[in-house]
């Protein structure tokens, strides 16, 4: 892993879903974080058309800047539904930047949206991972459990009901051993 001087106000570091970018200084809302950088790849070349990885940055339809070189710091950067950062993309300049959309407070992983089409290849197959997407599905979970509680209740309470409008000493129910009452001869003779 690359190592980031002290004055940075970034670091590589452990996140849920892999490696992530994280603050060690407050960084304040609008301030230019990191650059994206990487080899520029022109589509109209066969060979760089071909290169495919998830770290490809589109600048616009011809332009499209690898960022897969490990020096490239600001790939660790993770996707949110809610993020803290955005990419400032200037096309004509043939560079990206990553910007604070909001405050971002000393361990606090940075995190930009990714856009529709990154998300529809490579994240909505394995679902998101980000915070925001996460306390959803918690949510989601908690209420679906609720839910089935509330079924498996009034399920309970309505057998109960009905347990308590039949007589319990019924004469006609019958007991049965591998298909077969006890108790009652099957037309055959018992020796």
């Amino acid at each position: 892993m690359p190592a980031t001087s002290s004055h940075k106000p970034y670091r590589v570091g452990r996140s849920k879903t892999g490696l992530g970018l994280f603050a060690t200084k407050p960084i304040k809302k609008g301030t230019r974080i990191i650059r994206y950088f990487g080899p520029i790849l022109d589509s109209r070349i066969p060979e760089h058309d071909e290169i495919e990885n998830k770290y490809l940055f589109e600048l616009n339809g011809r332009w499209t800047i690898d960022g897969s070189v490990r020096k490239n710091l600001a790939r660790y950067i993770n996707h949110s539904c809610r993020p803290n950062a955005e990419s400032d993309v200037r096309p004509r300049e043939r560079k990206v930047f990553i910007r604070a959309i909001r405050n971002i407070e000393p361990g606090d992983e940075i995190n930009y949206d990714y856009g529709t089409d990154y998300f529809k290849a490579y994240l909505k197959p394995i679902g998101c991972k980000c915070a925001s997407c996460e306390k959803k599905r918690k949510k989601l979970r908690a209420e679906a459990r609720a839910e089935r509680a509330k079924v498996k209740e009034r399920a309970e309470r309505k057998a109960e009901k009905a347990g308590a409008k039949t007589p319990k000493n019924k004469a006609a129910k019958t007991k049965k051993l591998n298909g077969h009452a006890l108790g009652k001869t099957n037309g055959r003779a018992r020796a």
